[in-house]
């Protein structure tokens, strides 16, 4: 068989400031399924697969297509070989035409991750069936489920904008799922003291999402702090002060530990190989060095890397899986008060500046310091009002994996409060019931805030990661 090959390449721009590899564009295979005899309108399926071919050229993924059709299981397995000398991290399979259906079950030894199975519409002039493309689908889909291999499903004419928005979302929730695999988590330290659900099991958390954890204590984060020399430190300190942001009841005096905190945070991630981090900040960080690590967090997750307080390694896992799926940056809240309509989102000061108004209005990012232990430096900032949210959080309970997502939008808070402040309205809930639910279900402490409605596309992962949604 040839091994000649036809590829598309098209580049992504990486988000600003993120130099983690896993949240950039995935390498996609496409492959379509083909026949051994004509059948059905050979001329419209060659019509939609040039089609389809000509909106993957805009699809903002890098894409490779094998020079040859999979027609047969040699085919199929030459094809899948190809895909993986390019390094292909999802798998989509057309068939413009019905294919074969016995080649599902070699897909599922082939590709353990979610493949995306990509329906196209029938030919709507013409009074005979023209390509059955659905329904071939579909034989796969079942197949494949009562296999227990779990897939994404997109139908629909590649020019329009909802199929093309579907197609976007299956190839990141594929390569999620695919990427959390090889996710490194740290945790430095354990998490806060008493809130035991936010703890990090290394067997569960593999388990469940297929991540790895690893543990840091905090001497081995303080040797990191203390291992910047001044010239180092000093150049942070110029980053930080470029950013504009006006002292509340801080100085520049603060920023140079400010700025060793951030780096050993920075330098964790790097250094250690870690796509995710969460660390113990109370109650030891003010008393070892005389500041709080939060103005660091919030840079960080401006950035784009996934960093967490309290030691809340789910919440940096879904910090992370945010990034994946192209949600943006992420706040990590508490669930201070509820009432009828609205929930009172807090948290210590650590939001990432992109979520508040800008710098010198009001609830713009300010250096204070912490509301309770007065040590610098934590964000004091309001979220923004009027932004659609979605509300989420992973956790484990039982040895399995738990997901809850609701949509809502910001409002202007009621009073103010130091610290982080935002006040979020449900649509169409009653954040009562829903509090009470996730008591129940044993979900921990924070929040996971994300602009934007993303409650359908998390959903879909949940399914596709076998782990249940509330």
């Amino acid at each position: 068989m040839s091994t000649k090959t036809n590829q598309l390449e098209i580049s992504e721009t990486t988000r600003t400031g993120n130099s983690n590899a896993f949240t950039k564009p995935p390498i996609v295979g496409v492959i379509f399924l083909g026949r051994k005899r004509p059948g059905f309108d050979m001329e419209w399926g060659r019509q939609m697969e040039e089609r389809v071919r000509a909106r993957l050229r805009h699809s903002g993924f890098t894409i490779f297509e094998p020079s040859e059709k999979a027609v047969d299981d040699a085919s199929l397995r030459w094809v899948f070989a190809a895909c993986e000398e390019k390094h292909a991290e999802v798998i989509v399979l057309l068939q413009t035409t019905m294919g074969d259906g016995r080649l599902a079950p070699t897909v599922a030894q082939l590709w353990p991750d979610p493949p995306v199975l990509w329906a196209t519409p029938e030919n709507p002039v013409e009074d005979m069936v023209s390509s059955c493309s659905l329904v071939g689908t579909h034989a796969w889909a079942s197949t494949l489920a009562q296999m227990g291999h779990t897939f994404e499903i997109v139908y629909g004419d590649p020019d329009a904008a909802g199929t093309q928005q579907r197609f976007a979302e299956a190839v990141r929730l594929a390569a999620t799922v695919r990427r959390l695999r090889s996710v490194r988590l740290g945790v430095v330290g354990g998490q806060a003291p008493g809130y035991f659900a936010m703890g990090a099991d290394p067997f569960t958390v593999h388990q469940g999402l297929g991540v790895q954890l690893q543990t840091y204590s905090l001497i081995e984060f303080e040797n990191m702090v203390h291992s910047f020399g001044d010239d180092v430190v000093a150049t942070d300190v110029a980053k930080v002060k470029a950013l504009g942001i006006p002292h509340k009841d801080t100085t520049d005096e603060d920023l140079p530990m400010a700025s060793r905190l951030y780096l050993a945070m920075k330098a964790f991630l790097d250094t250690e190989n870690l796509d995710a981090l969460s660390v113990r900040c109370w109650p030891e960080m003010p008393n070892v060095f005389g500041q709080w690590p939060y103005l660091g967090i919030s840079r960080l997750v401006d950035e784009g890397r996934a960093v967490t307080c309290e030691g809340d390694a789910d919440g940096a896992i879904a910090n992370w899986i945010g990034e994946s799926l192209g949600m943006g940056r992420c706040y990590l809240s508490d669930w201070l008060e509820h009432d009828a309509e609205t929930i009172t989102l807090w948290h210590i000061g650590a939001a990432p500046f992109s979520l508040s108004p800008p710098v010198g209005e009001p609830g713009g990012p300010q250096i204070a310091r912490h509301f309770n232990i007065k040590k610098p430096t934590v964000i004091e900032s309001t979220i923004r009002a009027g932004m659609p949210i979605t509300l989420l959080r992973f956790w484990r309970l039982n040895g399995a994996y738990y997901l809850t997502a609701r949509e809502g939008e910001t409002l202007k808070p009621k009073r103010h409060l130091m610290g982080t402040n935002g006040l979020a309205r449900l649509n169409r809930e009653d954040p009562r019931e829903w509090f009470e639910e996730l008591c129940h279900e044993g979900m921990p402490h924070h929040l996971v805030v994300f602009a934007g409605h993303h409650a359908a596309m998390l959903r879909r992962l949940a399914r596709i990661l076998n782990i249940r949604f509330i």
